[in-house]
């Protein structure tokens, strides 16, 4: 089947196109608005005065305005550009902030933390997003969805990575339109008795009263955690243990209300819906349905993109041709990226969803002409391990990417969960709704725990089968987007072999193997030395190829820091040591002084690291060694810190902080 010969999928990826352009490249609005409004008028006019439409000049500006209307809704959907972003104003010192609630996020352990909507600045009308966070207070009651408040605090930046390959929060934010963040607590904030409700405040609340009746019922502590997953979205709960065993099994997207969830459940309807002889009613039955498990939920982003996908997916049904299924995947990603929110396309939901479901539907048919048994029970299991095959196939190289783990065993969890999903998502729904009535019996409530329970131990046991599991995997951009041509050239291949095909299947795995051994050969020849920032530790760092020497005061803690340093820079071994007082780095010589604060009182052209706070006196230490670079790690008090940095600037002496700046990277440019 050749896909690109669909028109909505010819359309979804040009838009694709410029939502990328427009992000990575952004242009003056002003200049977006025209050229779009320009090529819509010359396709308006090509349409009305050409008899063939289908020429090939008209296909041209019908691509050239979609990229553009791609570029143009890429840069509208930056609040920055919006003249009444709250950034336009002036944020230096204290203000006043009008905001409210619109997403509760996971509490850490000393924080509570929050995404709210800015309404006002001292007394002058904004928009924009903010993240808000408090130190968790048991007398203060959390805020919730829709909740008005005002705090008085001064704006604050959102810090990007400290060392290197470390997870980007800031860009992560970014991408949800959030660039700030306030800190507040119970003397700077208050709250407003009478907010304004939304319907994501009513779904919150509906939320909120179903759990606190379902917590009424004897359900254990774990089994609780993952219904409220399952069945609303809730993953607060759920303990660390729990999770890392779901995301080692390769079955963490069931605890995530997404496609899987969203796809049974409209199975389920339409299986319910069978006897009714009149489809268009079954249709407006089945999309009200969808959208009622959707406010249940709570309206996140990911399920209201699952239900826009899967109504799509149900009118697709509803006309009985599956060769329609690809245009209406395509038609529901294009509306969800033109209408909803372009900036969905970096979300790692979205993109493992679609990638989920284009793969099932265009895999799943090819495994299914490899074999086709006779015996019912062999076609049923060839059946549920050729879905789970196509949709891992369609996620690797971005689960790979994003997570850097692959779960060897996966079809072993998803051949024993998902035929169960059914049943564990009908009888949590009537389960629910028995609860919300006070019908709840208990014999339900024992037959549910036990499936839950039941399927926890599955997962268990295929988690802990670690050998199987395969953790810290090297995959970079360039190797997932070779790996998406790999795929999609295998397919290409199954579906009618040639040599033509066999050899752009070659082809395309040579240039994957080919970048894979470029990167081997580039993370082999690198040679560096870096100071890595990591609080109440000290680290430095000497990588010399695919080699890493690790000297540091605390090594079980110094594991966590460079975890991800090592999958970024490939490297194969890793030897600790102590830190000591001295080393030579690159033809330069550095001194270590730590908390004794004791250092030879000679020697000049140094490079000094403190750490863990010594009491010295900067001036005397800059008259006996006389050093070309002060570095402060994160194992010093910050006030130290401040009083050395003044010091430094005092003398003319470079300070680095590695709070502040980041890692330290050593360089000959003394």
């Amino acid at each position: 089947m050749k896909l690109l010969a669909f028109v909505p999928i010819k359309l979804t990826l040009l838009l694709i196109l410029g939502i990328l352009l427009g992000y990575y490249f952004p242009f003056d609005i002003r200049i977006a608005i025209a050229t779009t409004l320009f090529f819509f008028v010359v396709l308006g006019i090509l349409f009305f005065t050409k008899p063939k439409s289908n020429s090939s000049f008209y296909g041209f500006i019908a691509a050239l305005t979609t990229i553009t209307l791609g570029i143009f809704i890429s840069i509208q959907a930056q609040p920055l550009h919006h003249s009444s972003h709250y950034s336009n104003l002036s944020l230096e010192r204290q203000k006043q902030w009008q905001l409210k609630i619109t997403e509760v996020l996971k509490p850490t352990q000393f924080s509570e933390r929050y995404v709210a909507v800015v309404n006002g600045l001292n007394s002058t009308h904004t928009t924009g997003k903010i993240l808000l966070s408090r130190p968790v207070d048991t007398t203060q009651k959390p805020l919730t969805v829709d909740d008005e408040i005002w705090v008085f605090s001064e704006i604050l930046p959102i810090n990007p990575p400290l060392n290197p390959h470390q997870f980007d929060y800031k860009s992560y934010l970014k991408k949800l339109g959030i660039y700030h963040q306030l800190k507040f607590n119970h003397s700077n904030f208050i709250k407003n008795e009478n907010p304004e409700c939304t319907i994501y405040g009513l779904a919150a609340a509906a939320r909120g009263y179903i759990i606190k009746k379902l917590k009424q019922a004897n359900f254990g502590a774990d089994e609780l955690s993952i219904i409220q997953a399952l069945l609303l979205g809730e993953r607060s709960d759920i303990s660390a243990e729990t999770y890392n065993d779901y995301k080692n099994a390769g079955a963490v997207h069931i605890l995530a209300v997404s496609g899987l969830h969203i796809g049974i459940l409209l199975l389920l309807i339409q299986f319910l819906l069978r006897p009714l002889r009149n489809r268009t009613i079954s249709l407006l039955i089945s999309v009200i349905l969808l959208w009622g498990f959707a406010f249940v939920a709570g309206l996140s982003p990911s399920i209201i993109r699952a239900c826009t996908m899967f109504s799509f997916v149900a009118y697709a049904l509803y006309l009985n041709r599956p060769s329609n299924t690809f245009n209406i995947l395509a038609l529901s990603m294009f509306f969800i990226l033109l209408f909803i929110n372009p900036n969905l396309l970096f979300q790692v939901g979205f993109q493992m969803s679609y990638a989920a479901v284009f793969a099932i539907v265009w895999i799943y048919p090819l495994l299914q002409k490899l074999w086709f048994p006779k015996n019912k029970i062999l076609r049923y299991l060839w059946q549920l391990l050729s879905v789970s095959v196509a949709a891992q196939l369609g996620v690797l190289p971005i689960s790979i990417f994003y997570f850097h783990q692959f779960p060897g065993l996966f079809f072993i969890s998803n051949l024993l969960i998902v035929p169960a999903m059914g049943f564990i998502i009908g009888t949590g729904i009537l389960v629910i709704f028995l609860a919300l009535i006070n019908l709840l019996p208990d014999w339900l409530v024992l037959l549910f725990n036990e499936l839950i329970g039941w399927m926890n131990s599955i997962v268990g046991w295929v988690a802990d089968r670690e050998s199987f599991i395969f953790k810290s995997i090297s995959f970079d951009y360039g190797q997932l987007v070779l790996a998406f041509f790999v795929i999609g050239m295998l397919v290409y291949m199954l579906q009618q072999v040639s040599f033509k095909r066999i050899a752009v299947f070659l082809i395309a795995l040579f240039s994957f193997q080919s970048w894979t051994i470029f990167q081997n050969y580039v993370a082999s020849s690198t040679n560096e030395v870096l100071v890595m920032h990591q609080t109440k530790n000290s680290i430095l760092l000497h990588k010399s190829g695919k080699k890493l020497d690790v000297f540091t005061s605390d090594s079980k803690a110094s594991e966590r820091a460079i975890a991800d340093y090592r999958i970024g820079e490939r490297i194969d071994s890793v030897n600790y040591s102590a830190l000591t007082n001295s080393y030579d780095v690159l033809g330069l010589p550095l001194l270590v002084i730590d908390s004794l604060g004791v250092y030879p009182k000679q020697g000049s052209g140094q490079i000094i690291l403190l750490t863990y706070s010594p009491k010295l006196n900067l001036e005397r230490l800059f008259g006996n060694t006389r050093p070309i670079q002060i570095i402060a790690d994160g194992s010093n008090y910050k006030s130290y810190v401040e009083r050395w940095q003044e010091t430094c600037k005092k003398n003319k002496i470079p300070f680095h902080y590695t709070g502040e700046k980041g890692a330290y990277l050593f360089e000959k440019k003394f």
